[in-house]
């Protein structure tokens, strides 16, 4: 109940009270008592103007203490309240908004990669009556910085949160979907502090790898492609517009109707053309797309130099397909028009032939573009998944070849090292012994047959030890020779030891016959042979050598 009726009543009740008790002569009685009550309302009316609070239009008044119920406190936003002393008081909340800046870096999308998402949102104390009441529990004698620090802490997790349930590919092409999600997610954990979310702002998207400005080149090439085959069907459309126009202007009413029949019919079939070929080119780019991100997870540079470069190709393989198209409109339009100029006189006849023709070849494209379309459905539903498992295949075979390569041509190249090492090897010991074998010649010159004996005593430990190696492995404990002494028994027959001697000196002829063939003079101590006729009787004895 307002306070200022109930002052108005009091004040017309104390005169009409004081007079009625006023005494025949009490003047002056009546008069004290009027003051009193006078300086009584006047109090009143101070005590109630200091108590009474307005609260402005940007601003939230907050009434604490006993508030009846089980509630905390009341919130007004707008209008006035009587504070009561002693078990009430309030205080304010300020309902201006408050900028937050967001730093987001390194935040993990779905797809596995780090985004900045730096933004500002703008957030502001809500006048709903529960959101006002979450806020006069929880914000009630903050500042700003602290509100806006809770604010800011809230926002950075909640905005990690909704980032790491998208690709990079839905942040980057649907906003809507994105801001959507960060005002219901941000919107609903700032409510429960009594904030509300008034704007957000997104000022740029990055990533570390450079993803989604590699998105961004090929979007940007698409577009350019898409405007330079726009601006080429304009200018076809341009040219057949106007030898549409020459043609109308020499064709009578007659042709106007086939005219307008074959034109809808055509328009029809450029538009489902143009359809089917959009729907085939969407098809390629999410194969390529998913292959773009396979390729990304596993090495992120041979993924973007792989789009960069097919990128390229692609654009140049567009720009001269819109060139060809838009050589063609022109071809198409010029023989239009020679066709118009030249058979003129045919027109009329010829109109309702053509309207037909023009309507199979329209309904001949439409079925080549269904076609077309069914095609590049199956490619997307049915080949896709199998092109990109043969291309995965394709790259982990080449992978795997240049891994064989590269370890093949290590090898040979450590074998040929090796066999050039020793081929070097080979060719230092030839060359050192040709050196010594030129040494020794030029030591032997005075006396050249002293060169072989040397080189045959070179290779005697050799002889040596191949004679040594043929009976090494027999097992002979000792040898022991039996005899008395003497060189010959009894009845003439040689000992053991006589026989050894013997035959060693028997055998040194055929020695001595070798080192002869060999050009090579044995010592001395080894004897020498006689020549044929030396011996006595002169008859051709075999050689003896002399002691």
């Amino acid at each position: 109940m307002s306070m200022a009726p109930m002052l108005a009543d009091l004040a017309r009740v104390v005169p009409l009270l004081a007079s009625a008790a006023t005494p025949p002569g009490g003047a002056l009685l009546w008069l004290i008592l009027v003051g009193a009550a006078l300086l009584v309302l006047f109090f009143l009316a101070v005590f109630i103007a200091k108590r009474y609070r307005r609260c402005p239009s940007n601003r939230i008044l907050v009434i604490y203490g006993r508030v009846g119920g089980k509630k905390a406190s009341r919130c007004l936003h707008g209008g006035g309240a009587f504070i009561w002393p002693l078990i009430q008081d309030y205080a304010y909340l300020s309902l201006e908004p408050m900028v937050i800046e967001i730093p987001l870096t390194g935040a993990l999308s779905l797809n596995n990669i780090r985004v900045n998402v730096p933004s500002t949102f703008t957030v502001g104390i809500a006048t709903d009556p529960t959101l006002m009441n979450n806020a006069a529990e929880r914000l009630l004698y903050l500042t700003h910085d602290n509100i806006r620090e809770q604010a800011q802490d809230i926002i950075l997790g909640q905005l990690r949160l909704v980032i790491a349930t998208l690709t990079i590919e839905e942040i980057n092409k649907d906003r809507e979907k994105f801001m959507s999600l960060i005002n219901q997610n941000v919107g609903e954990e700032i409510n429960k502090i009594g904030l509300e979310l008034i704007n957000v702002n997104i000022r740029d998207i990055t990533d570390e790898s450079g993803y989604i400005e590699a998105i961004g080149k090929r979007a940007a090439a698409e577009a350019v492609n898409r405007a330079k085959v726009e601006v080429a069907q304009q200018e076809r459309d341009g040219a057949t517009g106007e030898a549409i126009a020459m043609r109308e202007r020499n064709v009578n009413v007659a042709k106007e109707a086939a005219a307008a029949t074959e034109g809808k019919k055509l328009a029809e079939q450029k538009q489902r053309v143009a359809v089917a070929a959009l729907e085939a080119e969407a098809v390629t780019g999410e194969v390529q797309a998913k292959r773009d991100q396979e390729i990304a997870q596993a090495t992120r540079l041979a993924e973007t130099i792989a789009a960069r470069k097919a990128a390229e190709q692609e654009q140049r393989v567009r720009v001269a397909d819109a060139e060809a198209k838009a050589v063609e409109g022109e071809n198409t339009s010029a023989a239009q028009v020679a066709e118009s100029t030249a058979k003129l006189a045919e027109v009329k006849a010829e109109a309702k032939r053509r309207s037909e023709v023009a309507a199979a070849t329209a309904a001949k494209a439409i079925f080549e573009a269904e076609r077309q379309q069914e095609i590049a459905r199956l490619s997307k539903e049915e080949l896709a998944a199998q092109e990109i498992e043969k291309q995965r295949i394709e790259i982990a075979a080449a992978a795997e070849a240049e891994k064989r390569r590269i370890e093949a041509k290590g090898e040979a190249d450590a074998i040929l090292a090796r066999y050039e090492a020793e081929a070097m090897g080979v060719q230092k010991v030839l060359e050192a012994k040709g050196e010594g074998y030129r040494q020794l010649m030029a030591a032997c010159s005075v006396h050249p047959q002293l060169a072989p004996t040397l080189l045959m005593i070179e290779k005697l430990p050799e002889l040596v030890q191949a004679q040594v190696k043929a009976i090494q492995n027999l097992k002979i404990d000792k040898i022991t020779v039996w005899e008395g002494g003497a060189g010959t028994a009894p009845n003439g027959v040689k000992g053991q030891t006589a026989q050894f001697l013997s035959g060693l000196i028997g055998s040194l002829p055929p020695v001595h016959e070798l080192a002869k063939q060999a050009g090579i003079e044995l010592p001395g101590a080894l004897g020498r042979m006689e020549e044929p006729g030396d011996g006595v009787g002169g008859d051709g004895e075999a050689m003896k050598p002399k002691k």
